[in-house]
């Protein structure tokens, strides 16, 4: 059949706004039937956004919607639920797995979708009676398994698979609705293996030969080249680039995600450290056990008195690196700090030998949100190392210390309060961050772990996070690793960075270093920089 227009989907100067936040801004989108596009970005680009309109999804509907159009084979849409998505034929293969362990391979295929068919007592009593014809659904379910080339038996349960073939049947779910026109992988190769994607793409391939459009959201920028015939860039919400893959290379692909007006002129606060400079820490063969974050083998030295950034895209592994150190989830390999081996696995421990953490759940984890800002700021140097307590046996908390100490730290870090006793659950985010920096060092750590200092505050506290981040590294000499999703935080106050890409570091750079080096580690591509 001939498609009404050249483009089986045409998204056209799509912008959105969540209150005074603008996610997206006139940004356009265009798949041809039977063409792999790519969709590209960095995390917070507004590729999530953008799918979630063209999926009807309740949190677009419930925020006022959207601006700009959407086209199925040239016909303007109104899609407001997944269920009208479905409807004009667009399906969706998750990265995060939509399927019922306990079910078999037929049963998630055929989920909401049952076949049944008559009987004695339905046809008496009505169609709600009729049972399901099995027989039919695992032959549905093996057409469509046989459709993308893999051999698993339809009655196997799921929990039985391994997960690249979980990836499979979702796919096997979709294709076995009628009337697909196009769909979406969202980091369809981020838990396969490198034989297994392979598998994936020459499916992928298989149902574009069908005239199905394909999104294709993924970090490899060199499945990206192998796969595509398009490519879209978002960067910061809007549209950096349409590219046909043909016309252009990685190296383009990764500064476009990367590059943004003006980084290039940021203040370059970085130092260079000797190769034999004393280290602070040493990580050797580290795996953490912490979900959507997984450490897979991690090597990374610090050097002492250095500011280490370590970034990448989420899901990479960043963030699972001090969780896992800090012993706030399962680790396992060999870290050495200051020359001595930090046994993991053991919270309190890490926290005696002069380890601090800023965790990035700060709600959370690091304040207690009914509690007053001086209570927060002595609570672990109190618990850990007994500071702030009287003499024994009674122990009791010495209040003019607590308060002293909360004094001298609100005004050091300028936390904005009407008093210490204020309870911290009432403060703005920026504040709030800057309490968990202060209660970090009441322990009067050596080495501090900041993870995702700024997210969620606005950009005057952003700026004063990491001017105060900054001054207790040049004033005090304290070894700072900051894990951030922000590249342009990390080029401007960091010594070195590390970029993780599925749970090892793929390059260590230089701030100076090119934004092409930097997508290109991020696409988990070797580079060249740093030291």
């Amino acid at each position: 059949m001939i498609p009404i227009s050249e483009y089986v989907l045409e998204m056209n100067h799509i912008s959105k706004q969540y209150g005074d936040n603008q996610v997206l801004s006139d940004v356009s989108l265009k798949v041809r039937p039977g063409e792999i596009h790519a969709l590209l970005g960095e995390n917070g680009a507004g590729k999530s956004t953008l799918m979630n309109i063209l999926f009807g999804m309740p949190v677009i509907t419930e925020t006022g919607g959207f601006q700009g159009e959407v086209l199925i084979d040239g016909q303007e849409v109104h899609i407001k639920s997944p269920h009208q998505a479905i409807e004009h034929g667009i399906g969706m293969v998750h990265q995060e797995f939509m399927l019922i362990p306990g079910f078999s391979v037929t049963e998630n295929i055929k989920l909401n979708r049952e076949i049944s068919k008559p009987n004695l007592v339905s046809r008496l009593l009505g169609h709600d009676l009729e049972v399901l014809d099995s027989a039919t659904m695992e032959q549905d379910a093996r057409q469509a398994l046989d459709k993308i080339g893999i051999a698993i038996s339809e009655a196997e349960k799921i929990r039985n698979l391994p997960v690249g073939y979980m990836q499979f049947v979702e796919i096997a779910r979709e294709i076995d609705k009628s009337g697909i026109k196009l769909l979406v992988f969202d980091e369809p190769t981020a838990v396969l293996t490198e034989s297994e994607a392979d598998i994936l793409i020459g499916v992928m391939q298989a149902l574009a030969d069908e005239g199905i459009g394909i999104i294709f959201i993924t970090h490899r920028l060199a499945e990206v080249m192998k796969a595509t015939q398009g490519v879209t860039v978002l960067r910061d919400g809007k549209l950096a680039a349409h590219r046909e893959t043909s016309q252009t290379t990685l190296s383009e692909l990764a500064a476009l995600m990367v590059g943004r007006g003006g980084a290039d002129q940021i203040d370059d606060n970085s130092r260079d450290f000797p190769e034999d400079a004393p280290r602070a820490m040493v990580i050797r063969d580290l795996y953490v056990d912490m979900p959507g974050e997984a450490v897979r083998g991690l090597n990374l030295s610090v050097f002492e008195g250095e500011i280490l950034g370590i970034g990448g895209l989420a899901g990479q592994g960043k963030i699972g690196i001090p969780n896992g150190i800090m012993g706030i989830y399962p680790a396992e390999g060999h870290v050495e700090l200051f020359g001595e081996p930090l046994p993991l696995n053991d919270s309190r421990g890490s926290l005696k030998r002069g380890l601090a953490m800023v965790s990035e759940d700060r709600r959370g984890v690091g304040l207690l949100l009914d509690q007053s800002i001086e209570d927060n700021i002595v609570f672990s140097a109190m618990q850990v190392n007994g500071d702030f307590l009287g003499a024994a046996p009674f122990r009791l908390k010495n209040a003019r210390e607590i308060r002293q100490t909360a004094d001298q730290m609100m005004k050091e870090l300028d936390v904005r309060a009407t008093s210490p006793l204020q309870p911290v659950g009432t403060l703005s985010g920026g504040n709030q961050q800057k309490v968990c920096i202060a209660r970090a060092l009441a322990l009067k750590p050596r080495f501090l772990f900041v993870s995702e200092p700024t997210r969620g505050i606005d950009i005057g506290a952003k700026k004063l996070v990491i001017d105060t981040l900054l001054k207790l590294n040049r004033e005090l000499n304290l070894t700072i690793v900051m894990v951030s999703s922000e590249l342009l935080e990390l080029k401007s106050i960091c010594d070195r960075i590390a970029i993780v890409t599925e749970g090892k570091v793929s390059a260590i750079l230089k701030p100076s270093d090119s934004n092409e080096n930097f997508g290109l580690a991020m696409s988990g591509i070797a580079v060249e920089g740093g030291n």
